[in-house]
């Protein structure tokens, strides 16, 4: 898959299911607005992929254009546990770059389980991706959308009852769509 297709698949994902479905209520003002970066890189291993990530965070912090950034790494971390395992690495790295407090990390992957689930549990689809990728956020940012936003501890209920409501065929089919190569 080329970086245009990948891009592709994954602004369908954002736009189909991440706004279309309100997962994030807060997307979709910067999606309008041209603020969300998509990069993909070919790292090949976590050490190729922490140094994609270190310059997508010095990116996001020196162009104020950029709201927030999604790094695409299709070609690693593909097991979902090693993924889940270098999100310490990501958070350390943003502790290295005295970041904590000023960027956020967020995951989402093609198995994405949150914990005490099982992996075909229908509520994983809140944060299953066509490709492993760490979203970057601003904290500032988030936290006047947040501000903005009433009831916001609602969200991840309403998604998991969203979910459900929807069903594991009809989600695993929207993921898949959001996949495909166009």
């Amino acid at each position: 898959m080329t970086h245009s297709q990948t891009i592709a698949s994954a602004r369908r994902w954002v736009e189909t299911v991440v706004v279309g479905l309100k997962l994030c209520p807060f997307a979709n003002q910067a999606l309008e607005d041209g603020r969300v970066r998509f990069a993909v890189t070919d790292a090949e291993n976590e050490a190729e992929l922490l140094v994609a990530l270190r310059s997508e965070l010095t990116l996001l912090i020196s162009d104020a254009a950029v709201e927030t950034t999604l790094l695409i790494h299709p070609q690693t971390l593909l097991d979902f546990y090693d993924f889940n395992d270098f999100l310490q690495i990501a958070d350390d790295l943003l502790t290295d770059l005295a970041l904590q407090g000023i960027v956020q990390i967020a995951s989402f992957h093609p198995d994405y389980q949150f914990g005490g689930t099982a992996p075909d549990d229908v509520q994983n689809y809140t944060n299953r991706s066509p490709n492993p990728m760490l979203h970057l956020i601003r904290e500032d940012s988030l936290a006047r959308a947040i501000g903005a936003y009433p009831d916001v501890a609602q969200i991840p209920t309403r998604n998991v009852a969203l979910m459900q409501s929807m069903g594991s065929t009809k989600a695993r089919a929207l993921l898949a769509r959001c996949a495909e190569t166009k």
